[in-house]
């Protein structure tokens, strides 16, 4: 029972439990202050090893610092007890960089104790809610949260926000292989390119031929459908890769990002026939819920 009030109330967003700090402000309305519990000496804090976001940019950060210098810290560090006088990131990390490198030596800081699964929640959701994380790294942290928490796809939509599928794509860029995962976090391709690759023969030399060709993800999209197309059917001529329309690709994109999962469509004349492929019971049942919705 605890453990679904605790879904209940993380679903309502951040501010459920750390007030509105993190909320989007109407444009054009400036930044408020939000109030602290306390100040707390800089070397006191430390940051989260569980904490989803790896990558901070550099000069983001030096511009931050700037902004610090000049404004102060708004928004305060959240943080956790760890012992005496000692305390853990829960969200703000970024904030407490740039504050050591504009020379603070304290930081404003919201305390909330809570446990392990609390403080990864919060943080997922705060990074969320600021669209700091990379791709690679939001579906890190869902997946770290499904694995020792054992939240579903559907209680990870509720909590962050967002759908269910949206959680599948992003648990989806995770089977990708190291090399590719690298370009992604680097930026030097998008979500949409990384899940066109998932379901390739060889994603690793077709993200290299995305990357140095600047192919858009609708380019993406139809060099993958041409090597799943060639995986299933190998006795095919080459010539046969492309036959597949655009329309039809665009529809099996359409189809596969609202489910979550791989789609294809083969139509020819007037009829044809649609094939959703599903790794667990899980990703079954979620189709079946769907279909009997209709």
């Amino acid at each position: 029972m605890s453990d679904d009030l605790s879904k209940r109330r993380l679903g309502r967003g951040l501010a459920a439990l750390i007030g509105e700090m993190d909320q989007p402000l109407p444009v054009g309305e400036p930044q408020r202050a939000v109030n602290a519990d306390r100040t707390i000496p800089i070397e006191f804090i430390a940051r989260s090893a569980r904490n989803p976001r790896r990558h901070f940019d550099e000069s983001e950060l030096q511009d931050l610092a700037s902004s610090i210098r000049q404004h102060g810290i708004v928004q305060p560090v959240v943080v956790r007890t760890t012992s005496q006088d000692r305390y853990e990131i829960i969200a703000g990390e970024r904030r407490w960089r740039a504050a050591q490198l504009a020379g603070f030596t304290e930081v404003p800081v919201i305390v909330r104790d809570v446990d392990d699964r609390t403080a990864l929640e919060l943080a997922i959701v705060e990074n969320v809610q600021r669209s700091d994380l990379n791709p690679l790294e939001e579906a890190m942290g869902y997946d770290q949260l499904i694995a020792e928490h054992g939240y579903t796809q559907n209680d990870l939509g509720e909590i962050i926000g967002k759908s269910r599928s949206h959680v599948a794509n992003s648990l989806r860029l995770l089977k990708l292989p190291e090399p590719v995962r690298d370009m992604l976090s680097q930026g030097s391709l998008s979500a949409g390119h990384a899940r066109a690759l998932v379901s390739t023969s060889d994603p690793i030399n077709l993200a290299r031929s995305i990357v140095a060709k600047g192919l858009s993800v609708r380019d993406a999209e139809r060099l993958a459908q041409a090597d799943i197309h060639m995986q299933l059917n190998p006795t095919l001529p080459r010539r046969e890769e492309h036959e597949k329309d655009s329309d039809t690709v665009a529809l099996e994109r359409t189809l596969s990002d609202a489910l979550g999962l791989d789609v294809k469509i083969n139509h020819k004349g007037t009829g044809g026939h649609i094939r959703i492929n599903y790794r667990t019971l899980e990703q079954l049942e979620g189709v079946c819920r769907l279909l009997e919705q209709k």
